[in-house]
């Protein structure tokens, strides 16, 4: 016997496998179709619930009529193909169920796919879908409480990633960033933060994206508090942008973590204390000692660096001082991580992704409708991600320089018993590095 879900539930988890089909390089239906597919099917179960006057799991009061009856196929074509999907089927009524909805479908191909491309970076506008689901005389086929619950399932589905269990992530290395959004009309732009990270098998993941307030200590203490009490192991490395906030944040909640400055950001600082006609060759040298191929010669660069700049632009010269063995923290990590590990600019490219998005919206409405367009769109943007190559050499790197924080951690607070320390290990155990 089949599982009593509904079908749109059901192509939600194809649309999950389809994903790891992808990475597989498996043959399957396109994103596309299924967005497509599990648009119509929330669309037409939409319309059964209003005309039944109850959800699908739940039961008819006294002088109701009507049940659901399982499911009968249809097909659409569209640009993409063949779309199939399944029909709701309703008996007890009176008089037989007919769908209004149903037959305008096709005559708006062309809309549906745009929505269901758009579907999640746009958090499903209840605006846009009423505009495409109307009949000939411009009447909606369904009234915008029913459009409404189909919008929400979106705001359950960011409810649901933003409070998952994060064990069964091994994250080596951790990004954390924020974007200032206006989540209250009238209101001044407060931060929404996001972190993502990059495990020891070397998978790209979106781990958390909440509204900070601002980029302040608290806030972000906060943040990495939800995800260590969703089981989120240290990572080895934490990298943030110079937010103080954001800093001291790292070094509080994951102690026995390097934390790195990103590298993109410390440029633009740099270059804007650099006369121009000089900063070719500044820059140079910077990135040389920043691109090192250890810390010990990095610090053999800036002191090279230093002793030329010091007298004609000090002011320089101090930004490039400023946190300088956080800048060159990557450099203790395999050599072909490097250059992934050094910046947070994925997170720049996502946020650059989500104001383009933001944009076709212009108005916000709220904290819950600016979260489900950033998480819709970040997710989405999620899913394209190609992981790191992490080789066996590489993993045994990881697992020494795991050590190597360890003892660094132990020695820098003196722990009067190592047992109990050993006891209850913030970090992943050692055989699940190697």
């Amino acid at each position: 016997m089949g599982r009593r879900v509904p079908a749109s539930r059901e192509t939600s988890e194809r649309i999950e496998e389809l994903v790891s089909a992808l990475e597989a390089h498996r043959e399957g239906p396109s994103f596309q179709q299924l967005g497509l597919r599990k648009l119509i099917e929330e669309l037409l179960e939409a319309e059964v619930s209003e005309r039944l006057g109850r959800g699908y799991y739940e039961r008819g009061g006294e002088g109701s009529e009507g049940h659901r009856n399982g499911y009968r196929r249809g097909r659409l074509a569209t640009a993409e193909g063949e779309v199939e999907y399944r029909v709701p089927q309703v008996r007890g009524l009176a008089e037989p169920f007919r769908s209004r909805l149903r037959p305008e479908l096709g005559k708006r191909t062309e809309a549906l796919e745009d929505l269901a491309v758009e579907m999640y970076a746009r958090g499903l506008s209840t605006r846009d879908i009423e505009a495409a689901l109307c009949d000939d005389k411009g009447r909606s086929l369904l009234s915008r409480t029913a459009v409404s619950q189909v919008t929400e399932r979106l705001w359950q589905e960011y409810e649901a990633f933003a409070s998952r269990d994060l064990s069964e992530f091994d994250v080596a290395y951790l990004f954390a960033d924020g974007i200032a959004e206006r989540l209250h009309g009238g209101q001044r732009r407060e931060a929404v933060l996001c972190a993502w990270g990059i495990t020891v098998e070397g998978q790209k993941v979106l781990l958390h994206l909440s509204p900070g307030t601002k980029e302040d200590t608290e806030s972000c203490r906060a943040f990495f508090q939800d995800l260590k009490r969703r089981e989120l192991s240290d990572p080895l490395l934490v990298a943030t942008d110079g937010a103080p906030g954001l800093i001291r944040a790292v070094e509080e909640c994951f102690p026995r973590s390097a934390r790195s400055r990103c590298l993109a950001h410390r440029m633009r600082n740099l270059q804007s204390k650099v006369p121009e006609a000089e900063w070719p060759e500044f820059r140079e040298k910077a990135k040389a000692a920043y691109q090192a191929p250890s810390r010990e010669v990095a610090r053999m660069l800036r002191d090279v660096l230093v002793e030329e700049y010091q007298a004609r632009l000090p002011s320089a010269v101090k930004c490039f001082l400023d946190d300088f063995e956080a800048c060159i923290a990557h450099l203790r990590f395999p050599i072909a991580h490097r250059r992934v590990i050094r910046t947070t600019n994925l997170l720049e490219r996502l946020f650059g992704e989500e104001r383009r998005r933001m944009k076709i919206v212009a108005n916000a409405f709220g904290e819950r409708a600016v979260l489900k367009l950033m998480y819709a769109a970040l997710i989405r943007a999620s899913e394209s991600w190609r992981g790191i190559q992490v080789k066996p050499f590489e993993r045994r790197q990881l697992h020494a320089v795991g050590e190597e924080l360890d003892a660094e951690h132990r020695r820098a607070h003196e722990t009067p018993s190592p047992k109990i320390e050993a006891a209850s290990p913030s970090r992943k155990s050692s055989k699940n590095r190697t």
